[in-house]
């Protein structure tokens, strides 16, 4: 768990120092895993054996433990039948509760942000329209990967504006879970090339400050995901696709740069 040290001010000049935040083990642990299951390194279904995992990570089978344990609290980790832990596998009924919890965390969002002041919203607009840029570049290239962490980057830099710790924590999870609705539906990364197209419209919506066109635009393009993902083959051929192939079973992970004193 990250460590927050209690703010103290210094004798000599008064100055009030802000705390230091430093990483755990178990923090690094569960970060690793988290962003091996994002890039499709660890696959939906595929078991963890906690004895090979420790070894490729350089950590103890304890602090894996708990971060893998972490990871199961955040419904991205699941127990696999005598074989121990897994990443789970969503079903049509997951994506379409994924997507109903993306818009709701979403909305509240852009309710919050749109009552802030002109600056910060031209600000939040610029950001967005700098992940715009990286869509419209990825989609010129067919790049999957780029445009789908794009995507991901986007929903994640609209949130974090509202300036609210739950809701951006709880997209962050949200969206490991977006990429794992596509790697279990799809069996790879596989994006819309309209993507840009209809991020174009959010951002548009959010420049004019129009709160009832902005959430209406966050839950067509939530609903059009979920029919996407889960209307079936002939709906999924009616729309220009990229797609980047990921590996059937887990890869090995990196070991992990631990800072001294960890």
């Amino acid at each position: 768990m990250t460590q927050q040290a209690p703010p103290r001010t210094t004798r000599a000049s008064g100055i009030r120092l802000e705390p230091v935040l430093r990483a755990s083990t178990v923090d690094l642990i569960a970060e690793r895993i988290r962003e091996a299951i994002l890039d499709g390194t660890l696959p939906p279904g595929a078991p963890l054996g906690e004895a090979e995992m420790a070894h490729q990570l350089g950590v103890s089978r304890g602090p894996l433990r708990e971060g893998m344990q972490r990871l199961v609290q955040e419904g991205l980790l699941t127990t696999v039948r005598r074989r121990g832990l897994g990443v789970v596998t969503m079903s049509v009924d997951d994506v379409a509760d994924v997507y109903m919890a993306r818009a709701s965390v979403e909305r509240a969002a852009c309710r919050q942000l749109l009552r802030a002041d002109q600056r910060h919203i031209k600000q939040t607009v610029k950001l967005l329209t700098a992940e715009l840029r990286r869509m419209t570049r990825a989609t010129a290239k067919g790049a999957a990967r780029q445009l789908g962490d794009s995507d991901l980057a986007f929903h994640r830099t609209l949130v974090d504006a509202a300036g609210s710790l739950r809701l951006s924590r709880s997209i962050r999870t949200l969206l490991v879970e977006t990429r794992l609705c596509t790697f279990s539906i799809h069996d790879s990364l596989e994006v819309r090339a309209d993507l840009a197209d209809k991020h174009e419209l959010l951002v548009a919506a959010l420049a004019d400050r129009d709160e009832p066109r902005l959430a209406a635009q966050l839950d067509a393009h939530m609903a059009d995901a979920v029919e996407w993902l889960t209307g079936g083959s002939k709906r999924a051929d009616e729309f220009e696709t990229f797609a980047a192939p990921t590996p059937d079973s887990p890869q090995p992970l990196d070991p992990l740069d631990l800072p001294e004193g960890l």
